[in-house]
């Protein structure tokens, strides 16, 4: 490994150091090792040294699986590689893809991982394989244990078997001998116990995570296939799994979903094997509690609002099938099914996307409920059990009563019933009284599920949580046995100690993580990490996730009186954290409670402002008509000088004057031209051209005018009559000062862009068409501010474009087209009118699976180019992989924002282009 993957520099160490569970340690050591043979080398010293290793990729995991005070070796940033082979029947993939990234791939063959974990846009193959995942729909049958066909696993020792290569077993056999004929004698000692037998079976007959998967040894003889099948679910404990081989299943592309209500969890419980004899798909429980919160969700269902049963609870079910034709009659029979189910409403099936997604948004939207409204400074715990199924409402109704008894308020209990696995959410503040509340509720737990038939563990994994409760749960023999495969496997122990085995009753109480009251906008933050996969900086600097816990660590530093430890978390902070964040907003559509980490930087970067800096946006606000035209002519001399020079110049100015100074390149276009102005009284929609279109001109040789030159075409040939507001040049949408924090010129910029956008529109009357997705996105959120705005409107001009193309006849078409969604179409939602124009007037049309985020953020891909090169290296891998998939180019590359495509064209390569322009240019008579 080079010395730039490892990094002992404290604001690294605090970052990597958290996950989703309620624990935190901090790493001795943190190291981005950048293949399989790394980890070799890193294992074996570490081996020699006795220094502790633990392996992190999402960090989604909840109960304590991914932290260490040792070594803490990200397995993310460089193995992210997808292979799909057979046409979709298989894929290799190493640990530090996605679920959703690696089911994109799959979704053009129609198939997708067995394994569907509720994190998926988060969670990695790693933590999957780790974990033994499972899911909402695939229960035991296509969890990670049945699905994956082979691996290629990596010893403390250094030794690296691929199991799915031809005379692997003998490999292993002459690497590893004790630890081959251990397993052999294993084996045997648990074939020679009955009662061994029995109780594995038993434990591994519904979802089991807690402990190693002693199933192995009753499912495989060969010692290689043992060994494989006990790495998975061992939380990094047995070896680290550097690729792993899915067989994957198929994706019935008709579903019909429906909610069944009944009088009380007995009743609902008491449904399920007549709804799995059926075929039922998913079942999903809710209790009362679950119902009254899920109630007051946006667009919960009517059904739900208006329930009035005194302990209502409720089966989310879904049925699905290849053709259309099986699911309506599978429809049909559920619906008679239904009738004799003791409902307490009557109940049918929907096929329509929009309903069936309403009822998931419930189901889903419960976490984000509970987890938004915990008090501040408390830790949100998802936790999750198992019990056979009959003894499901039971246990509901006894877990309801313990929660309550030991006062936590409002507890949500729901699951996936035809599991017989339960999940409930706790709040809990463990920096005071409430650690020892928290041990007596775990211990009463224990009693409760064990006594139940069921397991402690069902989805989450052992992880420290629950290790200390394994031999209870297993008992004294088969606790044994695991001890010996931990110690044959990883003798010295460096691997993830604490996790899965412990002997102290009380290490799940060591470590807890507090969570200090810091800033307002990020405090509901539950470190979950589902921010991480679609922020732009994530590989260069921080995370939101990590932005957040370094403030909480700094805090808690200080709260401990500990001021020289607060500013060495923070040194470099100001880079990591503040000038490389894209505040593209992305964040806030993953994260489940709607944080918007862009917020904070925002703040952050305003307190920091000096006054020369805000003296001149300042005056550039009140002089922006010359000041952006200016900055257009800038452009165009510098494309007309020798490129050395210029570039030159400005690095030196960056030296000088700081990053504040823009840095320039030769892939940089030539400026652009002045706004247009129409002034129709007729109009139909006012244009607001964004002042982008004036700064960057469009591909040399390509549509003059750029977009707004496009979509004035567009519109005059479908008859749609335009007008621009008067004093256009000097308006702005306001996120250039915006994403700095520069207040007092945003507030100029929006005294003078509301009022004429209200005159222009007529009150409201006309809506906004603005032709640049990342202006449409800040002119939105400007008027959302301002009172008088009330009824003004805002379109992305791709969504009004859009509504045009029945009037918009195609004479060239376009043979292919590979497109870039930005993030702020993605957020408001206008990405399916990008595809639907691309459609219009091409053939074949491509998106990326790795389209993300730019980062050129306006000025921040001149201020931070290495952003932009880091945020759209992925995605023109994507491109490069397509591009050599089918033999050549594709003949256009768009997108819709300027920016966005000067940051494309420099990652691939491509020219990229408005997409208006291509429509222009394509029903051109």
């Amino acid at each position: 490994m080079g010395e730039d993957a490892v990094t002992t520099r404290p604001l690294d160490l605090y970052a990597r150091a958290h996950d989703a569970s309620h624990y935190l340690l901090i790493p001795r050591v943190f190291a981005a090792p950048s293949s399989a043979e790394d980890v070799a080398g890193m294992l074996t010293v570490c081996a020699r040294h006795d220094v502790p290793v633990t392996f992190r990729s999402g960090g989604t995991s909840l109960s304590g699986q991914a932290i260490t005070a040792g070594v803490l070796a990200d397995t993310r940033r460089n193995f992210g590689a997808i292979d799909v082979i057979d046409g979709g029947a298989r894929v290799r993939v190493q640990p530090g893809a996605t679920v959703r990234a690696v089911n994109a791939r799959l979704a053009r063959h129609g198939r997708a991982l067995g394994p569907d974990p509720a994190s998926e846009i988060a969670c990695t193959i790693g933590g999957v394989v780790a974990n033994n995942s499972s899911g909402m729909h695939c229960g035991t049958e296509a969890n990670t244990y049945r699905t994956l066909r082979s691996m290629r696993f990596i010893l403390p020792s250094g030794t690296a078997i691929d199991s799915g290569a031809p005379g692997s077993s003998a490999e292993f056999a002459a690497s590893e001998p004790e630890l081959f004929e251990g397993l052999l004698r294993l084996r045997r000692r648990i074939h020679s116990s009955s009662d061994s037998i029995g109780r594995i079976r038993q434990q591994f007959s519904m979802k089991n995570t807690m402990g190693y998967g002693l199933n192995a040894f009753l499912d495989y003889e060969d010692p290689l296939e043992i060994f494989v099948h006990l790495v998975i679910g061992s939380e990094g404990t047995l070896a680290f799994v550097a690729e792993a081989v899915f067989d994957t299943v198929e994706v019935k592309p008709h579903v019909a979903a429906g909610l069944l209500v009944f009088p009380g969890v007995q009743a609902a419980a008491g449904a399920i094997p007549e709804l799995v004899r059926a075929g039922a798909e998913t079942a999903e429980l809710m209790d009362a509690t679950s119902l009254r919160v899920a109630s007051g969700l946006p667009g919960c269902p009517e059904q739900i609002r208006a329930l009035d049963l005194p302990d209502p609870a409720a089966l989310l079910v879904e049925f699905a099938a290849p053709g259309s034709e099986e699911l309506q009659e599978r429809s049909r029979e559920a619906e008679r099914l239904f009738e004799g189910l003791g409902l307490a409403l009557p109940a049918s099936m929907t096929r329509d996307p929009r309903e069936r997604a309403g009822l998931w948004k419930v189901r889903k939207g419960l976490y984000s409920a509970v987890a938004s409204a915990r008090p501040s400074g408390t830790s949100q715990l998802l936790e999750d059990i198992a019990v056979p199924v009959p003894a499901l409402a039971r246990t509901c109704d006894d877990l309801a009563g313990l929660l309550a008894h030991h006062g936590y308020r409002d507890p949500v209990i729901f699951g996936h019933a035809k599991d017989g696995n339960l999940h409930f959410m706790l709040n809990e503040d463990f920096s005071g009284q409430g650690t020892r509340r928290y041990e007596d509720f775990t211990e009463d737990l224990v009693d409760l599920v064990l006594d139940a038939g069921g397991t402690l563990k069902a989805e989450h994994g052992t992880g420290r949580i629950m290790a200390p409760y394994v031999r209870r749960q297993y008992g004294d023999e088969l606790y044994a046995v695991m001890r010996e495969i931990k110690d044959l496997a990883d003798p010295r122990g460096i691997l993830n100690p604490g996790a899965v085995l412990s002997d102290d009753p009380r290490s799940y109480l060591e470590n807890l993580k507090a969570t200090p009251t810091v800033e307002e906008e990020v405090d509901r933050c539950v470190e979950c990490g589902y921010c991480e996969p679609v922020c732009p900086s994530r590989k260069l600097t921080l995370t939101p996730r990590q932005r957040i816990t370094l403030r909480r660590d700094a805090e808690q530093a200080r709260a401990g009186g500990d001021e020289a430890l607060a500013q060495r978390i923070l040194d470099g902070y100001d880079y990591d954290g503040v000038s490389t964040c894209a505040v593209d907003g992305m964040c806030g559509t993953a994260c489940p409670v709607g944080i918007n980490t862009g917020d904070l930087v925002r703040r952050l970067r305003a307190e920091a402002a000096g006054s020369i800096e805000s003296a001149v946006w300042g005056a550039a606000a009140r002089a922006w008509d010359p000041v952006s035209r200016t900055g257009g002519a800038a452009m165009t001399l510098a494309s007309a000088l020798p490129g050395g020079p210029v570039e030159a110049a400005t690095q030196l100015a960056r030296k000088l004057f700081g990053e504040q100074f823009p840095a320039y390149d030769r892939g940089l276009p030539k400026g652009g031209s002045q706004r247009p102005r129409r002034r129709d009284a007729g109009a139909e929609a006012v244009l607001f051209a964004a002042c982008i279109g004036t700064m960057f001109g469009p591909e040399e040789g390509r549509h003059p005018g750029g977009a707004s030159s496009a979509f004035i075409e567009l519109c005059d040939r479908a008859g749609v009559r335009l007008r621009t507001p008067e004093g256009l040049g000097s308006m702005c949408c306001g996120t250039p000062w915006k994403s700095k924090g520069m207040t007092a010129g945003w507030e100029h910029m929006r005294s003078i862009t509301v009022p004429s956008l209200v005159e222009a529109t007529e009150g409201g009357r006309l809506p906004i068409v603005v032709d640049a997705s990342s202006c449409a996105e800040g002119l939105a959120i400007m008027l959302r501010s301002a009172a008088e705005s009330a009824g003004l409107r805002v379109m992305d001009a791709i969504a009004f474009a859009a509504g045009l193309l029945p009037k918009l006849e195609v004479r060239a078409r376009i043979s292919s087209v590979a497109l870039h969604p930005t993030c702020s179409s993605t957020i408001a939602g206008t990405t399916a009118h990008l595809g639907a124009i691309a459609g219009h007037i091409a053939d074949e049309v491509f998106t990326p699976a790795e389209a993300g985020c730019c980062a050129f953020a306006g000025d921040r891909g001149l201020l931070h180019p290495e952003l932009t090169e880091s945020a759209t290296a992925e995605e023109a891998a994507g491109i490069a992989e397509a591009e050599s998939a089918r033999g050549g180019l594709f003949a256009q590359y768009a997108s819709s924002n300027r920016t966005c495509e000067i940051g494309l064209t420099r990652a691939t390569g491509r020219p990229y282009r408005h997409i208006l322009e291509l429509l222009a240019e394509a029903t051109r008579p």
